[in-house]
């Protein structure tokens, strides 16, 4: 492995059900998360041949029918020109994720997002990031822009494309172009509701939108992977030496990068800081409140220093809890208090130099009466509370717990540590029972395919939400003979097997 000061993208990718991919800082800090999963639908960028179900004149929006029983909603403010009607067909693009409850938001207006560029097929604005700050680069870019636009279509420019020649921009209109055409093709040979473009895989939006000149190593634990993305450094990369190292070893890949934990802390209200100060972090449904605290930490000149230090210092924190926890919306911040108008003004510049950085736009409107800053910033994913727990079944919603997608997927990386150092033929687990029954019908088959083991799991209703272990382990014959045995001491065990079993 490499030893570079840079950032590091560790793609945890060897389980299909559920891929993850972090990227660390020098420090080896956790400094984004990224996680899908196999059964997730509407996913941010997919073009569907959608279907008018209802308009709602009250709301000035309408439902339509993306197939599969799944539905969309449309602001119609978002259309010009055209009378939406019930029973009309129209091509439209997920602009916001389904989320608690809510169906996905899509759009008639559509974009496709290549390396450098983003087309508007039927737009003419023209555009370069903000984030590209340099007035002549700006100035060069824009005047690509007008040579290289096609009629008819708007171009942003990407802030990856800062510093990238004439050719590049070129082949990647004429990639996006060739993309908007098939979509195009799809689209008038199928009949509404359907899918007619799928985004790209983690992986690959990942590589397209977070490999910048800061990453200098990639650790992926699966071969086929470690081979497309040596052909995406080759293509866009080819002059800077990017380490990509292929992982298979027992210990899985996060544990290893201590990513494992990182996660887990990401769940947690409490956030400590280095001085010993700590924030809370609580989120609603309508919002998300942060609560800034001294804790432990006592400064030492006098409180009005100690204040200013402990505020300057959660601002950092915030920035990158915010991002690292996909939380957008409105957020409050209870700073403790100042009294200095200069100090006020420092930390709110403070906050907006921080989110220059931040790929999702983030505005800080300053200090209300009450002493609080208020921030909003653009919802582009599911938040990672909402994506790793759901409400507790136990206490009515009152409290969180893992999914049962999560608590699987641990026991499933729990499995692979066992048989990687066993040759026993099947294997009997116990976990409580919803997660016993979650795992039997949806993925028991699948692993026992891929692990090549006999797998039995039992549900146990004194165990805890998310605890699970090995009951025993061995041939066929003597775990299948454990299986009676509690079947026949237990009448009320339920042992889930596959139908082979």
């Amino acid at each position: 492995m490499a030893n570079g000061s840079g950032k590091k993208i560790i793609a945890n990718l060897i389980d299909p059900e559920e891929t993850r991919i972090a990227i660390l800082d020098e420090r080896g800090k956790l400094y984004d998360f990224f996680i899908e999963r196999m059964l997730e639908n509407q996913r941010t960028g997919e073009i569907y041949k959608a279907r008018v179900d209802s308009v709602l004149p009250g709301m000035n929006s309408a439902f339509l029918n993306l197939g599969d029983g799944r539905n969309g909603f449309l602001y119609l403010d978002d259309v010009h020109g055209i009378e939406v009607k019930a029973g009309m067909e129209m091509l439209v693009q997920v602009v916001k994720n389904a989320r608690k409850g809510k169906g996905a938001r899509v759009s008639p207006r559509v974009s496709l997002a290549g390396r450098y560029m983003v087309l508007i097929p039927g737009g003419h604005e023209t555009g370069v990031s903000k984030r590209i700050e340099d007035e002549e680069e700006r100035a060069r870019l824009r005047h690509i822009l007008k040579g290289v636009r096609p009629e008819g279509y708007g171009l942003i420019i990407r802030t990856v494309a800062e510093g990238c020649d004439e050719e590049n921009l070129i082949a990647d209109v004429n990639e996006l172009m060739a993309q908007w055409k098939t979509i195009q093709h799809n689209a008038a040979k199928n009949s509404a509701p359907c899918l007619i473009h799928k985004d790209l895989g983690l992986l690959e939006r990942v590589m397209r939108d977070e490999l910048t000149e800061e990453i200098d190593e990639i650790v992926v634990d699966t071969e086929e992977d470690k081979e497309n993305i040596e052909q995406f450094i080759r293509r866009f990369f080819a002059d800077k030496s990017i380490e990509v190292n292929y992982y298979k070893s027992r210990t899985p890949l996060f544990e290893v990068y201590n990513v494992e934990n990182q996660i887990m802390e990401l769940q947690d209200r409490k956030v400590w800081l280095s001085s010993g100060a700590y924030l809370v972090i609580d989120q609603t449904e309508a919002l998300t409140v942060i609560d800034v605290n001294t804790g432990k930490f006592i400064g030492s000149k006098n409180l009005n220093d100690t204040v200013f230090k402990t505020n300057m210092e959660a601002a950092v924190e915030i920035t990158r809890q915010l991002r690292l926890r996909a939380i957008g919306g409105i957020v409050v911040i209870d700073f403790i208090d100042m009294t200095s108008e200069e100090e006020k003004n420092n930390l709110i510049h403070q906050l907006q130099e921080l989110f220059k950085s931040d790929r999702y736009k983030a505005r800080v409107y300053g200090v209300t009466g009450l002493g609080l800053v208020e921030i909003t910033r653009k919802r582009a994913r599911s938040d990672v509370r909402s994506a790793l727990s759901r409400g507790c079944p136990f206490c009515g919603g009152l409290g969180w717990v893992a999914k049962e997608e999560s608590v699987a997927m641990q026991v499933k990386r729990f499995i692979r540590k066992v048989t990687s150092s066993t040759r026993s033929e099947a294997l009997l687990l116990e976990a409580y029972p919803t997660i016993a029954n979650y795992i039997a019908e949806t993925f028991l088959l699948l692993w026992e395919e891929e692990f090549e083991r006999r797998i039995f799991i039992r549900g146990c209703p004194d165990f805890s939400w998310g605890k699970y272990r090995l009951d025993c382990q061995g041939s066929l014959a003597h775990v299948e003979h454990r299986v009676g045995a509690l079947q026949k001491k237990e009448g009320w065990a339920v042992v889930h097997r596959t139908s082979s079993a």
